[in-house]
């Protein structure tokens, strides 16, 4: 038997007006999703416990049989473990996002035009991280608050701070807050606080004047002209999917925060040229991996796919759908293609809701499909938030798995 778990990454969203007063899973054409939902079983599940924050750390946390309310201690730590890079104890971590700020002359009264400094490549990131760990002001500042930055190719670092202070300290996703003024949304609450704004605005005078970001305005693209720290946390352990379920599992993402609750929990992980992690990113790559992996005598994949969530952040509905599209007719048809070699089953869901109105994360259940190659239910069902919304809920998100391992 094999198993495998497919999260199209902020899929589900509320109805809109501009799609006639339907959500973009019940507009788009998903003929494998409904078909799967039709032979299984569907639901709804609450990924994200209430009173955590919603994104796709505590969410992913619980679809891989984690309860977020015992393990979960931060985004960035769980991002660090995908890169490699384990804090030791006493240390802080916090995610380092290239941002895009918009002109102006007041730092404070400038507004995050992007949450990915333009949706910027990994190698321009890179050069611009380095030549600003290069800066004398800058890496001074960064040694005097005992502060290492390790660049990461995406706009996505990671910063480790030694002997931190992470009380009272409140930090703000910028994904969530996309053309609001940057001034209220500052770290706050403590003296680490401080430290971290105080670099902020230090590598905004930097990144902002660089010839690279000038290419880019040339371009007519956005700068990767700003730091922005978030998601602090300390180091995180995970009892192994083996240990817990008697499986072994890998992943295939192109996100290092699937990469690292992977490593965490003893999972390998196979890459995919050309996986982006955007709209672009390598679909039928990614389904090719799965089924390699499996048929290498793997149990378990978790299958990532990012781009439905990213096109959300950026405003961007018809990015959206043909996201949700495009995962439908080139990974899921060519996966199932591939599985039905096997017995197995397999569960697709959206790890949340990111939501076309504000652009940000909602920690509402989201809906699930569960198939059996064995059995076909006769539900009739289709997979969107209303169809799933009539099947069963499941209210602990972290026992999903088990439904799926039964």
């Amino acid at each position: 038997m094999k198993y495998c778990v497919v999260i199209g990454d902020g899929m589900a969203d509320h109805p809109q007006p501009e799609l006639g007063g339907q959500t973009p899973l019940q507009t788009v054409r998903a003929p494998v999703m409904d078909a799967l939902a039709a032979m299984g079983v569907t639901g709804t599940v609450r990924t994200v416990p209430e009173g955590l924050p919603a994104g796709s750390d505590t969410a992913i946390l619980s679809i891989c049989g984690y309860d977020p309310r015992r393990y979960y201690t931060g985004r960035a730590p769980l991002e660090a473990a995908g890169a490699g890079v384990f804090p030791r104890e006493g240390d802080a971590v916090y995610r380092c996002n290239m941002v895009a700020l918009e002109n102006g002359p007041d730092y404070a009264q400038k507004r995050i035009l992007s949450h990915s400094g333009g949706a910027v490549d990994g190698q321009t990131s890179v050069r611009l991280m380095t030549a600003l760990l290069a800066d004398p002001e800058f890496a001074a500042r960064a040694a005097q608050y005992h502060i290492e930055i390790k660049p990461q190719p995406s706009f996505r670092h990671i910063a480790i701070q030694r002997g931190a202070d992470l009380r009272g300290l409140v930090t703000t996703p910028p994904h969530d807050h996309l053309g609001e003024t940057l001034g209220p949304l500052l770290p706050v609450g403590s003296e680490t606080a401080e430290a971290l704004g105080d670099l902020m605005r230090l590598a905004h005078a930097f990144l902002d004047a660089h010839p690279l970001n000038a290419a880019r305005r040339a371009e007519d693209k956005l700068p990767a002209n700003g730091l922005w720290f978030w998601a602090q946390g300390t180091a995180a352990s995970l009892p192994t999917l083996k240990e817990r379920y008697g499986k072994s599992g890998f992943v295939v993402s192109a996100v290092p925060l699937i990469w690292g609750i992977g490593a965490l929990a003893g999972m390998d992980r196979i890459d995919v040229p050309g996986a982006t992690g955007e709209l672009d990113t390598n679909y039928e790559g990614k389904a090719d991996a799965v089924l390699r992996g499996l048929s290498d005598g793997y149990d378990f994949a978790l299958l990532h796919v990012e781009a439905p969530d990213e096109c959300t952040h950026m405003g961007d509905l018809p990015g959206k759908l043909e996201a949700i599209g495009r995962l439908d007719t080139r990974t899921l048809a060519r996966l199932k293609a591939g599985l039905d070699a096997w017995d197995y089953r397999l569960l697709i869901l959206s790890d949340h809701k990111t939501l076309t109105e504000t652009r940000g994360h909602n920690g509402e259940p989201v809906p699930f499909l569960l198939y059996d190659s064995r059995t076909d239910t006769r539900g009739g069902a289709g997979y969107d938030e209303l169809s799933c919304g009539n099947g069963v809920h499941i209210e602990q998100g972290h026992t999903l798995l088990e439904l799926l391992f039964q």
